[in-house]
């Protein structure tokens, strides 16, 4: 497997993983405090304290699940096609088609990540003050 298809499935998992813990720090508690289950986050909060520390660093996590996340978006959709038409990127003549599944499951990750990430956004920065104003 040729380096560029490495980097791209390593990005496309770092993107996933940091929005997925933007939305685990700080909009799943949220959402669930909303539905009535409280209780569930206490416990879970008590379980796992250091998401408490991540929750009061919010901007600083969605800045920085932001700043990969576009790292990614520019890799994926701008860097990797032009290094694949100057030739920078071939696949292995045993298994011609894993840059084309590589890529289809990098674009996946990639906009899965986008989609948690915006739903994080969203109930994390948003939800409050849309709730609190309809009071």
């Amino acid at each position: 497997m040729r380096v560029s298809v490495q980097r791209s499935r390593v990005l496309g998992a770092v993107s996933l993983l940091t929005s997925f813990g933007t939305l685990i720090c700080c909009a799943l508690p949220a959402v669930l405090v909303l539905v009535g289950l409280g209780a569930t986050v206490a416990t879970v909060l008590s379980n796992v304290p250091w998401l408490v520390t991540f929750s009061r660093h919010k901007p600083l996590v969605f800045s920085i699940s932001g700043a990969l996340i576009a790292a990614n978006v520019s890799y994926v959709l701008w860097l990797a096609p032009r290094l694949r038409a100057s030739g920078g990127d071939q696949c292995a003549p045993d298994a011609p088609d894993a840059c084309g599944d590589a890529d289809r499951f990098s674009r996946l990750v990639l906009w899965a990540s986008v989609a948690i990430y915006l739903v994080g956004i969203f109930t994390a920065f948003a939800l409050g003050p849309i709730l609190a104003s309809t009071e």
